[in-house]
């Protein structure tokens, strides 16, 4: 009777982790460049097995029911998401593979498909809120205005008729595994071994859309809601069962 417990408790909590990460996409559903999230659970003895020896610690197995799940892993999708014209001249999506780089005033190097751009106050391209926007060499890009175009490969030019001078140019950056890298509260990710990418076009005038389907995301949220109040009535059944099975016996001795 006890392992209901268990296996009702592991439920509740894997229901509430993904309702954490399914309710962080929908937050996150306008944001620009948003890669959504999905959560994995395994069973307690998988995650045991991964993280001992069992090949040599001269143990032996006694069983192989688990009766409670564990936190796996949040994965990232890093599919392309939709390209939507915005028709400001500082906005930049990636088609493509890759990530613009981001350096903040102390110096940290993040990446991000967010290509919201601005100026600030020294006329450099920038995140608003976040850093200074870097070329492929890594150093930030000097605008001095917004009246700018862009071609496909990123590069920049003055807005005027007949104008070939490029005035700067943005880096896209890209890694050999994306799930090796670190993701923070921001949505910004972090790795190394960062190289150009060369698969990958720029798009002005256009952010990318998070890849994140609100429909969808509603539907788990709505499912993952009705897995959790079942898995909570339940268990409040098995402790009405057990106070009721302690006092019997109680009763009978």
């Amino acid at each position: 009777m006890f392992k209901g417990f268990y296996n009702l408790t592991s439920a509740m909590l894997t229901h509430q982790q993904n309702l954490n990460v399914v309710g962080n996409n929908l937050v996150n559903i306008s944001t620009a460049g948003y890669k959504q999230e999905r959560y994995t659970a395994s069973t307690f003895d998988d995650v045991m097995y991964s993280r001992v020896d069992v090949n040599h610690s001269g143990g032996t197995e006694i069983g192989r029911q688990s009766y409670i799940r564990a936190a796996s892993e949040t994965y990232t999708d890093y599919s392309q998401g939709i390209p939507e014209p915005t028709d400001l001249p500082l906005d930049f999506a990636i088609v493509g593979d890759g990530f613009f780089a981001v350096r903040d005033p102390e110096g940290n190097v993040s990446y991000t498909r967010m290509g919201n751009f601005s100026l600030d106050e020294e006329g450099y391209l920038c995140l608003p809120g976040y850093g200074q926007v870097l070329d492929p060499q890594g150093q930030p890009i000097y605008l001095s205005t917004d009246k700018i175009k862009s071609d496909s490969r990123g590069i920049i030019y003055y807005d005027q008729p007949n104008n070939n001078i490029a005035i700067g140019q943005l880096g896209v950056y890209s890694f050999e595994d994306n799930e090796a890298l670190t993701r923070d509260d921001r949505g910004f990710f972090t790795g190394e071994n960062a190289q150009p990418s060369e698969n990958f076009e720029i798009w002005n005038k256009y952010l990318e859309r998070s890849n994140s389907d609100m429909v969808k995301q509603m539907t788990e949220m709505i499912t993952y809601q009705r897995a959790l109040q079942s898995a909570a009535q339940v268990s409040k059944m098995y402790d009405q069962l057990m106070t009721r099975a302690a006092t019997e016996v109680g009763r009978l001795q």
